[in-house]
């Protein structure tokens, strides 16, 4: 098939990743291509271009010198949503010109769900319910014609059903060959781990208290995308205890992730699915985790240990039981979370799609 896929489009989609919505969309674009279909990626500049054999291709839709702010003032706000509507309108002008068969939404932008009408679409859902998305649902009780939605987990389809009753739930998945243990004698005793988005809604700084309060040494690895918020809680909280590692690639975040006693995943909002949790487990790292949004459902009963409050004291001794779970059961629960299973269940969906487009029945 010839499909588009429509980016988020605040980032590059390159490594390193500025977050789980970004590594997301390049793993889904590649393995798509692999999997013998031709496929567009409708981007901000600077995303990385597949190479020359390869069946994939990028389309900049925005400049890579714009820069999205993470937490605008109001009057930044609307000149914002002006420039990225825009260019979303863009992106799907030219899906409208270049005769796709189908469409993969991986944004968070409302335009797509007001300008694709007609248009086969799956429409990924990695967020909790965002009210300029709610605003349009709301105004179509029918779902579009030729739309289909998923989310990546239960708790987030919850959220969701108000506004689409029918969401499917397809969970996140990563590559288990490029995530994988380390060996035994690479354990270091007494350490911590955290990645992700430095940012509040993260929780770092309450994964910094948590882990002083068990005497562990914590190694911090991600984008600072708040940098108010690191300059105030997490810079002065740095010393030989805790140590921010950067912004890692892939290679470096796997050896800190697989060599630490514990991984911390401390979440303060509705996390939707937590795609450093699963890279976590794939190393065999056992988690132990706020119990907010999505992380009960996808650690389960082996992956780790879910705190009864999303408090320092809940998250602490979360991480004394964690600390003391079998590595092997940890990989075990990891393994039900494959990438190649996930390409499969969004390129089935894509199908019916396409074939019902071709017998004039998309619904």
């Amino acid at each position: 098939m010839r499909i588009a896929v429509l980016a988020h489009l605040h980032h590059p989609i390159r490594p390193p990743f500025a977050g789980g919505m970004e590594a997301h969309t390049s793993h889904v674009v590649a393995d798509l291509c692999a999997r013998g279909h031709e496929v567009t990626l409708f981007a901000k500049a600077g995303s990385a271009h597949f190479g020359r054999n390869s069946r994939g291709r990028v389309q900049a839709v925005l400049p890579a010198d714009y820069q999205v702010r993470g937490y605008p003032d109001e009057d930044h706000r609307d000149e914002q949503h002006r420039r990225l509507d825009g260019a979303m309108s863009s992106a799907i002008s030219a899906v409208r010109a270049g005769a796709f068969d189908v469409v993969i939404n991986n944004s968070l932008s409302p335009i797509p769900h007001e300008q694709l009408d007609g248009i086969p679409t799956l429409h990924l859902l990695h967020t909790p319910p965002l009210p300029r998305i709610t605003a349009v649902l709301a105004t179509r009780p029918e779902r579009p014609h030729g739309h289909r939605y998923a989310t990546v987990s239960h708790s987030n389809a919850r959220a969701w059903r108000a506004w689409i009753p029918d969401l499917a739930v397809i969970p996140n998945g990563i590559d288990l060959r490029r995530w994988e243990p380390g060996r035994k004698d690479r354990i270091v005793p007494g350490t911590a781990a955290w990645t992700g988005r430095i940012t509040p809604e993260k929780g770092t700084h309450l994964a910094i208290a948590a882990a002083r309060a068990n005497g562990l040494r914590l190694r911090l690895a991600g984008p600072i995308q708040d940098p108010e918020y690191y300059e105030s809680l997490i810079r002065p909280s740095l010393d030989d205890k805790v140590r921010y590692m950067g912004h890692l690639g892939q290679d470096q975040l796997r050896e800190v992730i697989a060599s630490a006693q514990v991984f911390i995943s401390s979440p303060l909002w509705e996390e939707p699915f937590g795609l450093t949790t699963l890279e976590a487990m794939a190393c065999g790292t056992p988690v132990a985790a706020t119990p907010n949004g999505a992380m009960a459902e996808l650690i389960g009963a082996s992956g780790g240990v879910v705190a009864c409050t999303a408090d320092e004291a809940g998250l602490a001794n979360a991480i004394r039981q964690a600390v003391g779970l079998r590595r092997t059961d940890v990989l075990q629960r990891a393994a039900q979370f494959s990438r190649d299973q996930m390409i499969r269940s969004y390129e089935e969906a894509l199908y019916d799609l396409h074939a019902a487009q071709s017998l004039g029945r998309v619904q």
